[in-house]
């Protein structure tokens, strides 16, 4: 489907090493450090690995904008996207996406699809959308599956997401392991997907470890355009009903969005492999990490790199904070989603 002249890995991690070269994309290493839920220990067959704690200072020290009393148009970096950080058409005849380097990547070689349309991020993904995402994934995957990526999509508020200009973001998983520093982790998504109870009803995918809700369905074979497009939007039928259920049952702690310009009415997070797809509703965008004595130390943001099992933290007292306190995880993660339910409506 892509039409690349060269293998996929090859092309973003030649065109990754010239924009570092020519400071095009400024990339920002991390320290890393493995931490778990409360319901991560003890370990078992169906324990969930360990989250990434990265530590950016880097990103803590960008100075912030300048105030402007004139309003300007927000600039779209998908809209002329520029030649260093661009990467290919997709497909390479009669495109609907390209491809491009994030700018500010504190993972080597994070690319993104964008749509060649002004598409927005807050409407449903379409069937080109999901087309092409499968599509990379499958391109990049070796046979014995040591190298693939992690395809991620934000949505909406309380998503993490950054730019209105539709787009799903890639990290690929050998990238984001860093030797013996990353012992005892992998990605959530796969350990929903290996680890997780599958309703025999609905072919809908949970893990009881987890502390928000999210529903997640398994490839059993390659999947068809089709059931991509079917699964997506099944799920997404799920994550609206349960942020309908907690609006319902907790009244002015969460509204649904705007959506009479096409938007959806609700946050999420979806992340797709080769494997399977999962979708997680959200009602913030983070959570304030507190010391003992309740005073702030900073609020910690998640996009859907929480289906990868890492989260990113700017400042010093964060990073140790959560490395001293893994267990203040779990309130993150709370927060941030939904409580559970094991309510599921069929496939």
């Amino acid at each position: 489907m892509l039409g690349l002249s060269e293998a996929l890995p090859q092309l973003v991690e030649s065109k990754f090493a010239s924009a570092k070269a020519s400071q095009a994309l400024l990339f920002s290493p991390t320290e890393l450090f493995i931490i778990r839920t409360s319901a991560g220990i003890p370990a078992s067959a169906y324990h969930l690995s360990g989250f990434q704690l990265r530590y950016c200072p880097f990103l803590g020290r960008k100075p912030e904008p300048r105030k402007d009393p004139t309003p300007k148009k927000k600039i779209d970096p998908f809209e002329d996207p520029p030649t260093e950080l661009f990467i290919t058409n997709v497909p390479t005849a009669n495109p609907s996406h390209f491809l491009i380097l994030n700018k500010f990547p504190i993972i080597k070689d994070h690319f993104i699809l964008a749509t060649k349309s002004n598409k927005q991020q807050t409407h449903a993904l379409e069937e080109d959308d999901l087309k092409a995402t499968f599509a990379c994934l499958k391109a990049w995957q070796t046979r014995d599956n040591r190298c693939r990526l992690f395809a991620f999509f934000n949505s909406g508020d309380h998503s993490g997401a950054s730019q209105p200009h539709r787009h799903l973001q890639f990290l690929p998983v050998d990238s984001m392991h860093e030797g013996d520093q990353s012992a005892g982790w992998d990605v959530l998504l796969d350990s929903i997907l290996t680890n997780g109870t599958e309703d025999a009803c609905t072919s809908v995918v949970q893990h009881s470890k987890l502390p928000f809700s999210h529903f997640a369905y398994r490839f059993t074979s390659e999947p068809s355009v089709a059931e991509l497009l079917n699964a997506y939007n099944h799920l997404y039928r799920e994550a609206k009903q349960a942020i309908d259920g907690f609006i319902s049952t907790h009244p002015g702690h969460l509204s649904l969005h705007e959506s009479a310009q096409g938007d959806l009415p609700i946050s999420y997070n979806m992340a797709m492999s080769t494997q399977g797809m999962a979708i997680i509703p959200r009602r913030n965008e983070g959570h304030m990490l507190r010391r003992d004595d309740g005073t702030d130390i900073g609020f910690v943001q998640l996009n859907g790199t929480v289906l990868g099992g890492t989260l990113m933290v700017k400042f010093q007292e964060e990073w140790d904070t959560l490395r001293q306190h893994p267990e203040k995880l779990d309130a993150i993660l709370e927060a941030i989603g939904i409580p559970k339910t094991t309510q599921t409506t069929k496939l």
